[in-house]
């Protein structure tokens, strides 16, 4: 790896400053360059692919709207209004039909406990007619009817609004891929089988919740994923796994 955090053939400047603008602190806070960063994964995974998009092998589930016409790290998808805070979300790949935006995890599900913050402003109606089953999934994580010890559900539903929102502007068809890893350890304590499947187990509990809304969810791993690259692309997830392990 390049000082710095960076894979070879990642474009480090545009990268470093994607990170600045969201405002998550990851570099000056010295997270980025943490063995157990997930940013750093993120952006080594997408970052190669900037300047080579086409090359951004498809996700399975999505071969059809593939190829990608540009790939990013750190996209803010904003919703219909101004003020407040607008999620940010780890990557995006835009396509001629679709916008896909990437949440990625890597010790997150594991680790973090997880907390349902959704305030009053995601119940403006303001989402469109197809988003009742995300609206759904808010108002049951509210009342806590449903929960998930792994997955950050909340999260995800406001990635979706925002996705909906950004999609009707650039007239796309959005997408929220939830794109995980399955590490073998954690602060050097092994992840029993048991957990990693627990998380799965949740992931598609959401996918099952929030069918045939406006903004698709689809869910994959790294390793998966990366199953289906060749070429340079494929030598670019072997440098990706040597680093990062996902």
């Amino acid at each position: 790896m390049r000082d710095g955090g960076f894979l070879s053939g990642v474009p480090a400047d545009h990268v470093l400053d994607r990170l600045a603008k969201a405002g998550g602190n990851e570099v000056e806070s010295g997270k980025l360059t943490s063995p157990e960063s997930s940013a750093a994964l993120a952006v080594n995974c997408f970052g190669w692919f900037i300047p080579r998009p086409g090359l951004l092998p498809p996700f399975p589930n999505l071969r059809a709207a593939f190829p990608a016409e540009r790939v990013d790290v750190e996209y803010q998808a904003r919703f219909p209004w101004a003020g407040g805070r607008h999620p940010w979300l780890d990557a995006v790949v835009v396509t001629a039909s679709h916008l896909i935006g990437v949440e990625s995890k890597r010790f997150e599900p594991f680790r973090d406990k997880k907390s349902v913050s959704l305030s009053s402003a995601y119940d403006r109606p303001v989402w469109g007619d197809a988003m009742g089953p995300y609206e759904t999934m808010r108002d049951r994580l509210r009342s806590g009817d449903i929960t998930f010890k792994h997955l950050d559900a909340a999260q995800l539903v406001k990635h979706a609004f925002g996705l909906v929102t950004d999609a009707r502007r650039q007239h796309k068809r959005p997408v929220l891929l939830y794109l995980f890893a399955e590490p073998a350890a954690l602060a050097g304590k092994s992840i029993p089988a048991v957990t990693l499947s627990a998380h799965r187990e949740e992931i598609a509990r959401f996918a099952a919740a929030v069918e045939g809304a406006a903004v698709t969810f689809d869910a994959i791993s790294y390793r998966e994923w990366f199953a289906v690259f060749d070429g340079d692309a494929r030598a670019h997830a072997s440098r990706v796994i040597e680093a990062f392990a996902p």
